[in-house]
């Protein structure tokens, strides 16, 4: 079997992000379960996992990784550390012709370099097969209780960021004590959605359909976890069709203002498509009657889908107010002003525990095609670029992208 010289590389952009592809234990895991692949570290100062924590189980803490074949990261590579004629795995953020990312592209292509990018990282049907997703689901989820407690002067939570691990978070948790009849509505499963219900779960709430959420008041917290059908419906009056909806928003509107006039808190896990109407506008949102105080928007679609977020927000000060009536930002605080949390980047908050659940990921879905042979063609797929400086044909839509067109 080939040799493979495998390097984790030290992750360049600012401002920094802690996370790693593998955690010391599982570069372990990988020389074990992959007897040809020798693995590396590039020392670097800010992971969560220092460089001893590799060097101590023998793992090789480097500056030098020239000699390797695969480089793995996790966030854009810059420019200048890209090394040619290497195969590279990290998120690239290009196949949706990101502009910002337009030059790295070209880099790549330059450089004779095999980008293989998680976020195409797919299997034969299609769907997604690794992400940070859960993770931003379950600090988004937290982050939303966070502003919940200080909005209403409830409880105070540690900043999740500031939180050793995972275990540290669920403990915060036990402070979150909701009055009566405090009503939660979430959108958008998946990865994420599941995520964030691993929070609900700790949190106690009772879980309601969409009809007696809107319909009926309760003497303990709720939650709604709502489908597409429970907010969108079709303009011309016929039942909704989900499979059609994903192939087109068009001919729907949103009836989720229903949600907004009776919920406390919504937390927004979706995925959605520019193609869809919104699920809540400006216009909505000035109802006086409107209830809800507080978005936790994890999917974080800026000046889109979900009205009240017109910025992203950061790790460092992750909420802002928004005026209904004056459609600005203000103080969190202020009267009247609904609660934001609209952090991008949510997974970096716990970065040790991210990472781990991304390395299983990447050893048990992705390493076995990467070292071995790709028989369900993933990292053939996940390939945009190859060896020879070319586009795959399954990327050549890039092409008017790479040429600044």
């Amino acid at each position: 079997m080939t040799k493979i010289k495998l390097a984790i590389i030290r992750e360049g952009k600012v401002p920094p992000d802690k996370r790693v592809p593998l955690t010391p234990k599982q570069c372990l895991e990988v020389q074990e379960q992959f007897p040809n692949v020798e693995l590396v570290v590039q020392t670097s100062s800010v992971r969560a996992f220092p460089d001893e924590d590799y060097s101590n189980l023998g793992i090789p803490v480097v500056e030098d990784i020239n000699d390797c074949d695969i480089m793995i990261g996790v966030k854009e590579v810059n420019k200048e550390d890209l090394i040619p004629n290497k195969k590279y795995i990290f998120f690239s953020h290009t196949f949706k012709k990101q502009p910002y990312n337009r030059t790295l592209l070209q880099e790549i292509l330059k450089k004779n370099i095999q980008l293989i990018d998680y976020e195409v990282m797919t299997n034969s049907a299609g769907n997604r097969i690794i992400g940070f997703g859960r993770y931003a689901g379950i600090v988004g989820c937290y982050n939303g209780f966070l502003a919940f407690g200080l909005k209403h002067k409830l409880y105070s939570l540690k900043p999740a960021n500031q939180c050793h691990d995972r275990i540290e978070l669920e403990n915060e948790l036990k402070k979150v004590i909701l009055p009566k009849n405090t009503k939660i509505v979430a959108t958008g499963f998946g990865r994420v959605g599941n995520g964030a219900r691993e929070i609900f779960k700790l949190v106690g709430l009772k879980e309601v359909s969409a009809n007696d959420f809107l319909e009926k008041e309760f003497d303990e917290p709720v939650l709604a976890h709502i489908k597409l059908g429970d907010y969108y419906e079709r303009l011309d009056g016929k039942p909704f069709d989900r499979n059609a909806f994903f192939q087109s928003g068009a001919g729907h509107r949103s009836k989720f203002k229903s949600f907004l006039l009776k919920a406390d808190m919504y937390v927004a896990c979706h995925y959605w498509d520019s193609s869809s109407p919104y699920i809540f506008t400006r216009e909505d949102i000035k109802d006086p009657q409107i209830r809800t105080t507080v978005i936790s928007d994890i999917s974080c679609d800026i000046d889109g889908p979900v009205a009240t977020t017109i910025r992203p927000s950061t790790i460092a000060n992750p909420l802002y107010g928004y005026d209904p009536q004056a459609e600005k930002e203000v103080d969190f605080m202020q009267e009247g002003a609904i609660g934001v949390q609209a952090v991008d980047n949510l997974p970096c908050e716990l970065p040790r525990d991210a990472s781990e659940d991304f390395g299983n990921s990447l050893i048990d879905k992705i390493f076995p095609s990467l070292f071995g042979e790709d028989k369900d063609g993933i990292i053939e797929r996940a390939s945009e670029t190859n060896l020879n400086g070319e586009l795959m044909p399954k990327y050549s839509y890039l092409e008017d992208y790479v040429k600044g067109n």
